[in-house]
């Protein structure tokens, strides 16, 4: 990896390491709705003019079954409920739970008729990253929040699907187009949920929550993606899912630097755990579920 990549991996491991941060800032004062309609729509405020300047939206529209079951699948539900969640869980354990992606995705290959030949040392993967999540649940959680960490597994699912659903129906459409549609499609549904939910803040937020927004609709989603294009085009989509291993370890800093969130034995052991069995999950797969160009939206 030359110099140019190690930066570009660099950035992109911290703009999908530290929305757990900002989210969980954001719901301090707003509503989960309002909080994925702020960043959604100010994403696709972003996107969507390179996206035309790029004559790619048509080309995503016209394909607009998949592209609303991707929209609903990997940002509409999973984006709710990760705001949701974040309202009781630590940013850090989200952000670890969310490292889980990758087992889900061999069984989302499974039940989708494409599973995904494993071998012995997947199923240690797949073993040890149950036993991560088990520790993380059961000790690190605690019994009082497994409504949350029921949420966080709807989210884990939505981000494995949703590079599934593109992986066989969208492989072909350009990535840029698909994340500023998906991102605009979301904001317009979000609107009169809104709307009719309440949540609309009654004041103006403070600076803080402006700011945590503004830095998960720039850096976390537009940003984002620009910047997995360009690691994309030095080193390929199939070496870019190793970004999946560095987010969690900046969500936990992220976490314990600002938010002073705590650390126990059992958030590193589930740490360990978790990451290494997705590793080793995702490792001399012979079909790996790689997240093609078009599909940053689940990095929260």
């Amino acid at each position: 990896m030359n110099r140019r990549a190690l930066l570009l991996f660099a950035a992109l491991g911290i703009a999908w390491g530290v929305p757990y941060l900002f989210i969980k800032i954001a719901v301090g004062e707003l509503e989960p709705a309002m909080v994925v309609l702020g960043r959604s729509a100010l994403a696709a405020i972003l996107l969507i003019p390179l996206a035309l300047y790029r004559r790619e939206v048509w080309q995503v529209v016209r394909r607009w079954k998949p592209m609303l079951a991707y929209t609903i699948i990997e940002i509409v539900i999973p984006w709710y409920f990760l705001s949701l969640a974040e309202t009781n869980l630590p940013s850090s354990t989200a952000g670890l739970l969310l490292a889980a992606v990758p087992l889900a995705g061999v069984a989302i290959a499974f039940f989708m008729g494409r599973p995904a030949r494993l071998s012995g040392l997947n199923w240690i993967g797949i073993a040890i990253g149950m036993l991560g999540v088990a520790a993380l649940v059961g000790l690190d959680v605690g019994g009082s929040d497994l409504p949350s960490v029921g949420m966080i597994a709807i989210v884990v699912v939505g981000y494995a699907l949703g590079p599934a659903i593109l992986s066989r129906w969208m492989s072909d459409l350009p990535g840029i187009g698909v994340v500023a549609v998906s991102l605009a499609g979301a904001a317009i549904f979000y609107v009169p949920v809104v709307a009719l939910t309440g949540a609309w803040p009654t004041e103006l937020p403070s600076t803080q929550v402006i700011v945590a927004i503004v830095v998960l609709a720039v850096v976390s989603s537009a940003l984002a993606f620009v910047l997995m294009i360009a690691l994309i085009a030095q080193i390929g989509p199939v070496r870019v899912t190793a970004i999946t291993y560095v987010n969690p370890a900046v969500a936990i800093l992220a976490g314990v630097i600002v938010l002073h969130e705590s650390v126990t034995i059992w958030t590193v052991t589930g740490f360990v755990l978790v990451l290494g069995g997705s590793w080793l999950v995702t490792r001399h797969k012979k079909e790996p579920i790689a997240v093609p160009e078009a599909a940053p939206a689940q990095q929260a």
